[in-house]
């Protein structure tokens, strides 16, 4: 759904960097149909933070000193499924995009980017579409040609049904205790069927796996 255009676009800065911080509110200060309601400089702030302001869109670098953007977008998304998640990033690697994507990221940008263009970018995120930066785009069409090519990732052994079960939960952005609970296994359990799981597709991080997933169904 397009936001309202008499109601500012509500928007939290997420970065561990405070001049950067400082920068973006300037730049969108300058927006009449954008609002910076907070900032955030840790994974933990960011979550408070989105809990207690109600962002429209969240602008969120991938690497905080605490944790993983990645984590945080999750955790935000889980709790508040109306906001939006735009990364801005300086880290334009395939599996980094890949994890933002599959944690349910509605942008990925680099800090490259033009103020004016980023401006654009956030009102696309907050009208309900997606944007990926070109590098970014390029990162998951490259990681998707690597995952398919003969002799790669996805030629392995085939998983059991268990297997199966735990890789369609993986593809959805689920934690291993959410695995767990709803499997009804333990966490333990979990962590050796990722390991099985990854040893027969041949990858190593739950981003290679989803897209495995998603390509086979």
């Amino acid at each position: 759904m397009a936001p309202n255009k008499s109601v500012p676009i509500r928007l939290l800065l997420v970065d561990d960097h405070q001049i950067v911080r400082m920068g973006l509110r300037t730049l969108f200060n300058r927006a009449p149909d954008i609002k910076v309601v907070g900032e955030a400089g840790t994974a933990a702030d960011a979550l408070a933070a989105a809990m207690r302001l109600a962002p429209d869109v969240v602008l969120m670098d991938v690497r905080l000193t605490d944790g993983s953007g990645v984590d945080a977008c999750r955790e935000i998304l889980a709790a508040r499924a109306d906001a939006r998640v735009l990364f801005l990033t300086s880290y334009p690697e395939e599996d980094t995009v890949l994890a933002a994507v599959f944690a349910g990221a509605h942008g990925y940008l680099l800090k490259e980017i033009g103020g004016d263009t980023l401006v654009r970018a956030v009102r696309t995120v907050a009208g309900g579409q997606s944007i990926l930066d070109t590098a970014a785009a390029r990162a998951i069409v490259e990681k998707m040609q690597s995952l398919s090519a003969p002799g790669t990732a996805g030629e392995g052994k085939s998983l059991s049904p268990q297997e199966k079960r735990v890789l369609a939960l993986v593809a959805q952005g689920s934690t291993n205790k959410e695995i767990a609970a709803a499997l009804g296994l333990s966490d333990k359990t979990v962590k050796n069927y990722l390991g099985n799981i990854f040893q027969k597709l041949h990858v190593h991080r739950r981003s290679q796996a989803a897209v495995i997933y998603s390509r086979r169904n």
